[in-house]
């Protein structure tokens, strides 16, 4: 979960549930669904290579559809970084609603799956104007540049992610829901995507190359950020 600071609606009163919580679940989830894999790897493959749940709290399994809970049992539903995985985001948003009254979603945008491509993931997700608008991954095309993405998410394996936190308001979405999540199947990739004036990243304060400068120029550098 990238953001956190985003969970601010749950009264101390709340019953929370957390669907897919990894081996890092929200504190202040009360019970978890998982979803039944055929192996243990598998299933740390799905929460993202970084281990195994271990909690005193109840965890409950499914198949993958209908959630074992009846409507509404829950007062908040948090669901961070599980909805790339499934086949269907309206179906399972829609179990998602039918249990929990309100709640938190967060996922990958395309943008990080256009740079690592994490062969777990199904589906591109974007936020857009109050709707979630969703495409699988393989009608997308991206499958097709997987050879020279390997690279990149051999970085992400060994831990080099720079590029991931100095991005991840782009790279990630997440959001609190009430009453209601709307969510559409789309085709257009643009919908998936910000607008140019939606960017906002800063130039990084780079550090010159002091081998490739006068010693005037070295000193002037060393004022200056005295100075600031």
């Amino acid at each position: 979960m990238f953001f956190p600071s985003k969970i601010a609606s749950i009264a101390t009163t709340d019953r929370v549930l957390e669907v897919g919580p990894g081996a890092t679940p929200f504190f202040r989830s009360d019970i978890f669904l998982e979803k039944n894999y055929d192996n243990q790897s598998e299933l740390v493959a799905q929460s993202g290579h970084v281990g195994l749940l271990k909690t005193e709290k109840p965890v409950y399994k499914y198949d993958g559809g209908v959630f074992p809970f009846k409507d509404k049992e829950f007062d908040y539903v948090i669901c961070s970084h599980v909805l790339e995985h499934v086949d269907n985001a309206d179906v399972f948003l829609n179990e998602i609603q039918r249990v929990g009254k309100r709640g938190y979603l967060e996922f990958p945008t395309i943008y990080y799956d256009y740079v690592y491509n994490f062969p777990e993931h199904k589906l591109f997700l974007f936020y857009k104007e109050g709707v979630i608008n969703w495409m699988t991954k393989e009608e997308s095309g991206l499958n097709q540049f997987r050879s020279i993405q390997k690279l990149f998410y051999r970085t992400c394996e060994l831990g080099y992610d720079d590029l991931i936190q100095a991005s991840k308001d782009y790279f990630f979405q997440g959001f609190e829901w009430f009453e209601k999540i709307e969510s559409r199947r789309v085709t257009d990739i643009n919908l998936l995507t910000f607008k140019g004036d939606d960017i906002l990243l800063s130039p990084k304060n780079r550090q010159p190359n002091f081998a490739k400068i006068s010693l005037k120029e070295h000193l002037k550098f060393k004022v200056k950020n005295l100075l600031k």
